[in-house]
């Protein structure tokens, strides 16, 4: 059941080369849909990313079943009477024809080939019950994988680490929408009300090309709020706008964008100067990207330049090493530099740490640097985030201990000549390659001038 289509070569050199890491079988779910109120009408469907890798396309209640460098599919075909609401559907035979499986079972034959194999749990609760019953042993998302399941686990990690040329060209495309989205969502925020127009704007262009989004879109004038879902706020004079919105393929590729812009198409003399700091951070960062730079350091680079910034403007006062010692900038630059990017917006952190943290190392307990997602040296093929901010989030600048803590550091009565700054991200996915590094999301300006006349295109 060998094809030589171009997507079956990228999939058989993937199990080939788990097959140089692991010397047992590897059963992996692709997971099912979830019932919103009734059994007919689901939550969008989204399979296991680990199934995706190797298998390619996203197949619904179905597995794989890899070992030494072949591939079984186990899917059932649908009943004749599904053709009448979805229509003719490929057979499973012809879907493993696609992928180049050497073999395709019903998913009944399924538990007769579970023997030694390792797996990797899927988030939705139905498939890990099963894969629980099936492998008469605990599955569990919330749990770290052990035994064969770890050693599994890791050889995935070194292989979805780096990027071969089948996701590079899935993630190109992406950053390519991504970067469409966001220009439309400026365009259209001069004659925007709400922010859930200017989201409007951006989805649609994601849709129009048949992708979805790769994670929830954050489209707020209330960029504090690092994670905002909410999408009612009226956009008001004098408001920033901060975007965090990325495309995903319809295989799962993901891109990560984030712009922070005037909703009236002008940055105010404080906004402006508290912009050019981050762009300043995001530039320097991006331009020390190489294979065997370290992550960690990429992010206290970032820290020193947001720090160092918010000196000469007034609202940080002492040393700049010090005050990162201390984490001073971590007030106003609460999170990592960026994570992983690939099949998963933060890719691969299904399996916490396994992936974005180097073996032996473990998080700090430094405010800032305990949320750093990725401490490990830089690879070629590797696809990054960079995404430097500053933030007034009311919980940590309104807290007294924090401003007891911090009050030789810290103008606070500068920093209250910044209100209208809430929150500024600039960010980018950058590909470590062999030299240095490419931004595939270069399309897109960074510069204040540059984005005001796209606001005012």
């Amino acid at each position: 059941m060998h094809t030589s289509s171009p997507l079956a070569e990228i999939l058989r050199q993937r199990r080939q080369k788990l097959a140089t890491l692991i010397d047992f079988p590897a059963v992996l779910w692709s997971g099912g849909s979830s019932p919103r109120n009734f059994p007919a009408n689901t939550f969008p469907f989204r399979p296991s990313s680990h199934f995706l890798y190797f298998a390619g396309l996203p197949l619904k209640n179905a597995a794989i079943r890899l070992d030494g460098g072949k591939l079984q599919l186990f899917m059932d075909n649908p009943p004749p009477e599904d053709a009448l609401w979805h229509g003719e559907t490929p057979t499973c035979e012809e879907i493993a024809e696609k992928i180049g499986a050497d073999d395709a079972r019903p998913m009944a034959e399924l538990e007769d080939y579970l023997e030694n194999a390792a797996t990797l749990p899927v988030q939705d609760a139905a498939t890990w019950t099963q894969q629980t019953q099936f492998l008469n042993r605990w599955i569990l998302p919330q749990n770290p994988p052990d035994g064969i399941d770890l050693e599994l686990a890791k050889a995935i990690v070194s292989l979805r680490l780096t990027h071969d040329a089948g996701a590079l060209a899935e993630l190109r495309q992406a950053a390519a929408v991504s970067v469409q989205a966001h220009k439309a969502g400026m365009a259209a925020t001069l004659t925007a009300k709400l922010e859930a127009e200017v989201r409007a704007a951006m989805e649609g262009v994601i849709i129009a090309h048949n992708m979805t989004t790769a994670y929830s879109s954050i489209v707020t004038v209330h960029g504090e709020v690092l994670h905002n879902g909410h999408y009612h706020h009226r956009l008001q004079p004098g408001d920033l706008l901060l975007a965090d919105v990325g495309a995903e393929t319809g295989t799962g590729w993901a891109a990560d964008i984030t712009r922070t812009w005037p909703v009236f198409g002008k940055f105010s003399p404080t906004q402006k100067d508290v912009y050019d700091i981050v762009l300043a951070a995001h530039d320097a960062c991006i331009q020390e990207i190489a294979p065997g730079v370290e992550y960690s350091e990429i992010h206290l680079l970032a820290a020193t330049i947001l720090t160092k910034g918010l000196i000469e403007l007034g609202i940080l006062r002492g040393d700049v090493e010090k005050l990162v010692k201390i984490d001073a900038h971590s007030l106003f630059f609460p999170h990592g530099i960026g994570h992983l990017l690939g099949l998963d917006v933060h890719d691969m952190e299904d399996l916490g740490d396994l992936a974005g943290y180097e073996e032996g190392r473990n998080r700090s307990q430094r405010f800032g640097l305990s949320y750093l997602r990725l401490n490990r040296p830089l690879q070629p093929g590797m696809l990054v985030t960079i995404e430097p901010g500053f933030y007034q989030v009311p919980g940590i600048i309104n807290n007294p201990k924090i401003r007891s803590q911090y009050q030789y550091s810290v103008n606070w009565e500068r920093l209250e000549q910044f209100a209208d700054v809430r929150g500024i991200r600039i960010e980018d996915d950058v590909l470590v390659t062999e030299s240095g590094s490419e931004v595939l999301t270069a399309a897109l300006p960074t510069s204040s001038q540059e984005i005001e006349a796209l606001v005012n295109s």
